[in-house]
C-alpha cells in the first residue's frame, strides 16, 4: 500500500477506476439483487433480516465498523442495522442512510429475459429489483469508503451507517428508533443516497422531499350488488357517488381545490433555485403541458407545490364485469405535499370538504397508510456548498441542486429528530423504473457515482469538512 503521506486525490481517484474495471461493483450488486427483500409481502420477514446479517453486517465488519442489529421499536416490523466507525472523535462524523427492502418483484411484468431477483446487463443498463431503490445506492457509498479504507488505512473522518428494512411500508419504527438513539446515531451531517437524478450524466442533490399521505375513501352502501335492470334508477350507484366526489378535489387539469391543501411555500428564493434546473425528464416519458397548476413551470409542480393521484379504484368485479349495481365501490388516493402545508390538516380538511358537498356517505380510511412528512433545509448550508464543490471536482459538471426531492423519503427521522443538514445525493435518474417492472440502473450512472463518491470521501478526509474549499477541478479529468 502506498504510504498514506504520499497520496493525493488523482491516486484515489485512480484506485475507483481500478475498481470500476474489476467488475467487482457489478458482482456485489447482484448478489444483493438476489434476495427477495420484499418488505410488502410478510412471507419475505427472514430476508429482511438475512440482508442485514449476511449482507451489510460482513461488509461493514471487513470496513473495521462495529456493528449491530436492533430489534424495531414497532412490533412485527423489521430489525436495523447500525454501525460506527469512529476514528478520533475531533473529526467530523457523517452519518449514512439506505434501506434494502424493495416494492413487490412483478415478476409476470418484466420483459422476456428478465426476472426481478437475478440481476443481467443489457446494452448499458443492469436490470434487477432494488437496482436503483435502494440497494445499488448504499452499495455504492459503502464501496466507495471501503476503497478509501483499503487504499490508505484511513478515512480522516467518523461514519455511521444506519440500514432499514421497511422504507417501502412508511419506515415503521424508523422514527422511534432515531429518537431513542440519539447519542448513538449523533453526527455532524446525513449524507445518504436515494431517489433519481434529474439528469442521467449530471449530479443532483437535494435537501428535503415532499411528504406522503394516502388514504382510502370509500362508499358502502349495501352488502351485495343488485341486478342493472330490475334495480337500475331505483338503487344509488357507490362508483358513482365516488367519482362525483373525486371529482369535486381537482378540476379537469388536476388543479387542487381544497384550500388547505395548497401550499404557501413557494416564495421567490425557492422559484429562483427551481428555475436554474433543466425541464427535461431525462428519459422517454414526456411531460404533459396542460396538467397542474396553471401559472407555475414544470419543475415548481413537482418540487414546489402539492399534487393529488388516484393510485387505484375499485368497484364490482373490473376483471368480469356482470349486469349489477355493485354494493360498494373504493379507491386509494395520495396527496404529495410540500413544506407549507399543515400535514395534520390533510384528512380533516378533506372530510370538512367532502360534507359541504354533500358527499357525506364517503367514508376517509387513514388508518396504516404511508406517510412521510415534509422537509427542506436551507440551501445555503454550508455543507451543501463542500459537497456540491466536490461532486463538480469529480464530474466536471455542476451538480443540480433541488429544494427538496419531488417523492418522499424519511428525511425528517434526521432533520427533525436528529436535528442534521440533511444532503441526499441520488444514483439513480428518473427513467430507471422504480416500483415497476424493468427496474434498472445504468451501468455508466453506477460508475460514475462511484467515482464521485470516492471523491467527496477523499475531500471530506483532507479538509474536514466545509471550513476549508475543495481545490478546483483541473483542465483534465481525474474522474469519468
Amino acid at each position: 500500500m502506498p504510504n498514506p503521506l504520499d497520496l493525493t486525490r488523482v491516486v484515489a481517484m485512480a484506485a475507483a477506476q481500478t475498481v470500476i474495471e474489476s467488475g467487482h461493483l457489478e458482482r456485489r450488486l447482484s448478489e444483493l439483487v438476489a434476495l427477495r427483500t420484499e418488505s410488502q409481502n410478510p412471507a419475505q420477514a427472514a430476508v429482511l433480516k438475512q440482508y442485514l446479517s449476511e449482507m451489510m453486517r460482513p461488509m461493514l465488519l471487513e470496513m473495521g465498523f462495529d456493528v449491530g442489529l436492533h430489534e424495531n421499536p414497532v412490533a412485527q416490523a423489521p430489525p436495523l442495522l447500525l454501525a460506527s466507525r469512529v476514528e478520533n472523535s475531533d473529526l467530523p462524523t457523517i452519518l449514512i442512510y439506505g434501506h434494502g427492502d424493495v416494492t413487490h418483484g412483478q415478476d409476470n411484468q418484466w420483459d422476456a429475459g428478465l426476472s426481478p431477483f437475478a440481476a443481467k446487463a443489457i446494452d448499458g443498463l443492469i436490470y434487477g429489483r432494488g437496482t436503483a431503490d435502494n440497494k445499488g445506492q448504499h452499495l455504492i457509498n459503502l464501496m466507495a469508503l471501503k476503497t478509501l479504507i483499503e487504499l490508505r488505512g484511513s478515512l480522516g473522518f467518523n461514519v455511521k451507517v444506519l440500514i432499514e428494512m421497511a422504507e417501502e411500508t412508511g419506515s415503521p419504527g424508523l422514527a422511534e428508533f432515531c429518537a431513542a438513539q440519539r447519542d448513538a446515531l449523533a453526527a455532524d451531517v446525513l449524507i445518504a443516497s436515494d431517489g433519481p437524478r434529474l439528469m442521467p450524466e449530471v449530479p443532483t442533490m437535494f435537501m428535503g422531499s415532499r411528504g406522503a399521505v394516502n388514504f382510502d375513501l370509500e362508499v358502502r352502501l349495501r352488502n351485495r350488488a343488485h341486478h342493472s335492470g330490475n334495480w337500475g334508477g331505483l338503487l344509488a350507484d357507490p362508483a358513482t357517488i365516488l367519482v362525483q366526489a373525486l371529482a369535486s378535489l381537482t378540476d379537469a387539469r388536476g388543479q387542487i381545490k381544497i384550500a388547505e391543501w395548497r401550499p404557501s411555500s413557494l416564495t421567490p428564493d425557492i422559484r429562483a433555485a427551481l428555475a436554474r434546473l433543466p425541464t427535461e425528464t431525462g428519459g422517454d416519458e414526456v411531460i404533459d403541458p396542460n396538467w397542474g397548476e396553471v401559472g407555475l413551470t414544470s419543475n415548481e409542480r413537482v418540487f414546489g407545490w402539492n399534487s393529488f393521484a388516484v393510485l387505484a379504484m375499485k368497484s364490482g368485479v373490473p376483471d368480469a364485469p356482470v349486469n349489477a349495481i355493485s354494493g360498494h365501490a373504493s379507491a386509494t388516493c395520495q396527496l404529495r405535499f410540500v413544506v407549507g402545508t399543515d400535514a395534520d390538516g390533510i384528512v380533516p380538511s378533506l372530510r370538512r370538504h367532502l360534507d359541504r358537498k354533500g358527499f357525506h356517505q364517503v367514508h376517509i380510511i387513514a388508518t396504516d397508510k404511508v406517510a412521510f412528512q415534509a422537509t427542506r433545509v436551507n440551501p445555503d448550508n454550508p455543507w451543501v456548498n463542500f459537497v456540491a464543490s466536490s461532486l463538480e471536482h469529480s464530474t466536471q459538471s455542476a451538480p443540480h441542486i433541488l429544494p427538496n426531492l419531488a417523492g418522499s423519503l424519511p428525511n425528517h427521522c434526521f432533520s427533525e429528530i436528529l436535528n442534521l443538514p440533511t444532503i441526499w445525493i441520488p444514483h439513480s435518474y428518473r427513467g430507471c423504473a422504480q416500483h415497476a417492472p424493468n427496474e434498472h440502473m445504468p451501468i455508466a450512472l453506477l460508475h460514475q457515482a462511484f467515482s464521485a463518491m470516492v471523491g467527496l470521501y477523499w475531500d471530506l478526509g483532507e479538509t474536514k469538512g466545509p471550513n476549508t474549499t475543495v481545490a478546483t477541478a483541473p483542465s483534465n479529468k481525474t474522474a469519468n
